[in-house]
């Protein structure tokens, strides 16, 4: 059984920044693609980064791209992610998430195996 453990969350003025960090514990991360979904409030949980196994592949969702940066460390078991000029619509629960199939990158939920408990990012106008 994997758990996976994120922080950083917290609130912070539209053009700030944030780190959010996630810990894996129970098998070696280098197993896992890593990434991070995100969910507001009455909508549905959405994709926001992801990075393959040796850290070689990183894929982002588009509201994110060139703002955002992901990151992992499989020595360390932990995967990060950097957000930069937040916006409030950034405004959401960060989750980060773990996949042991065959894929090279994760951007669906129903592909992700495991979940953290989540973190409240608040951007605030």
């Amino acid at each position: 059984q994997v758990q996976l453990v994120e922080s950083g969350g917290g609130l912070v003025q539209a053009g700030g920044s944030l780190r959010l960090s996630c810990v894996v514990s129970g098998r070696p991360s280098g197993g896992y693609v890593l990434g991070w979904f995100r969910q507001a409030p009455g909508q549905e949980r959405e994709f926001v980064a992801t990075i393959s196994r040796p850290g070689s592949g990183i894929d982002y969702a588009s509201s994110v791209k060139g703002r955002f940066t992901i990151s992992r460390d499989n020595a360390k078991n932990t995967v990060a992610l950097q957000m930069n000029s937040l916006k409030p619509e950034d405004t959401a629960v960060y989750y980060c998430a773990a996949d042991n199939g065959r894929r090279s990158l994760t951007t669906k939920p129903s592909d992700v195996d495991y979940w953290g408990q989540g973190t409240q990012v608040t951007v605030s106008s």
